[in-house]
């Protein structure tokens, strides 16, 4: 509720200047994710148990400042980054716009972040914390060996991640999503899997929703050969379904409501291509517990948002865990688990 009374100020400021307000504020609650590791929605994941399964996608707090505080709203956890081994400014600006009518943002930062070695200065100090967080790494737009920053930030950042999610999905850096490649994408992980040592976290990956279906198998096949803890679907679309604002013809990855669709075609896309036998983490356009449910059902072992916390506020995270255990007991399911896959 007071949500709603103060986003039309909030709107008003530059959405990136939004954004920081928020970050600030999240700094000033108390410190302390959800206690309920054997709750009615904890599951496990890749050998990792969460609280519920709900997670706050990467982008929302890039450089790691607000973990916990995430976790403290109520989400199962929380994914930081992308972090890349040097700082880097991102895009010029503006990159970041609301489009409020679709309910739906469209973004072009370019992996804006204060780089690795302020990341494992920051995370180091919540190492003894509760509270599942991972760590989303890519590679400077710049660099020379973009496999090679991938395996710099898996050593550095193996220590404080419960997992690492490996993003080649990003459309804002030139070149990027060219990873996702069958040949790149196996010399890349072979590295990243290498780099994160025998005992390190589980290794995620994060796919964009623009592939065809040829990629869906490739991908399929090398994350089974690997033996990865789980995928990402998806990221943004460079796509643009029909959309009302006059900035949905802006450059960049469009999010949010109208994401939807496409996002869960192609988590039931991934989840034929692997015959279930890899988790998948649903995220794009979910927006509300009934939606977070229909992923499930669709396939994903545990779902995550960012943009539509932009509309609905901090108390999200506490609105769709509810309803999503709602709908799990109307439904007879005993567990998350239970129910995955059963649309």
């Amino acid at each position: 509720m007071l949500y709603r009374l103060i986003r039309p100020a909030l709107f008003l400021l530059d959405p990136e200047r939004a954004h920081g307000a928020a970050l600030a504020a999240l700094k000033t609650l108390p410190l302390g994710g959800s206690d309920q590791a054997n709750g009615p929605l904890a599951t496990t994941v890749a050998g990792i148990r969460f609280p519920n399964p709900l997670g706050m996608a990467a982008g929302f707090d890039k450089d790691g400042e607000i973990p916990d505080a995430l976790l403290g709203l109520g989400f199962g956890f929380a994914e930081v980054g992308s972090i890349t081994p040097l700082p880097q400014a991102g895009n010029p600006k503006p990159r970041l716009f609301r489009l409020e009518a679709d309910r739906a943002v469209i973004n072009r930062m370019g992996f804006n972040n204060g780089g690795a070695e302020a990341a494992v200065t920051r995370l180091a100090r919540r190492f003894d914390r509760p509270g599942v967080v991972g760590i989303n790494i890519g590679a400077n737009k710049d660099s020379t060996d973009r496999i090679a920053d991938y395996a710099t930030m898996a050593r550095l950042m193996a220590p404080l991640a419960s997992y690492l999610a490996v993003n080649v999905s990003s459309p804002n850096t030139p070149g990027l999503r060219a990873l996702q490649d069958e040949g790149a994408l196996t010399a890349l992980l072979d590295a990243v899997l290498d780099a994160r040592g025998r005992h390190g976290p589980p290794v995620f990956l994060k796919v964009a929703p623009d592939l065809e279906p040829a990629d869906i198998d490739a991908i399929a096949r090398i994350v089974l050969e690997k033996r990865l803890g789980a995928l990402i679907v998806s990221n943004t679309t460079i796509s643009r379904p029909p959309l009302k604002c006059a900035q949905a013809g802006e450059t960049g990855g469009l999010s949010g409501a109208p994401l939807r669709d496409l996002a869960q075609q192609r988590l039931r896309d991934f989840r034929k291509a692997t015959g279930g036998a890899i988790p998948l983490i649903g995220v794009g356009g979910i927006t509300t517990g009934d939606d977070a449910w229909a992923r499930i059902r669709a396939g994903a072992s545990l779902v995550q948002l960012y943009s539509a916390m932009t509309y609905a506020g901090p108390g999200i995270a506490r609105a769709v865990t509810r309803r999503i255990e709602v709908l799990m007991k109307a439904e007879g399911f005993a567990s998350i688990a239970e129910a995955v896959g059963t649309e």
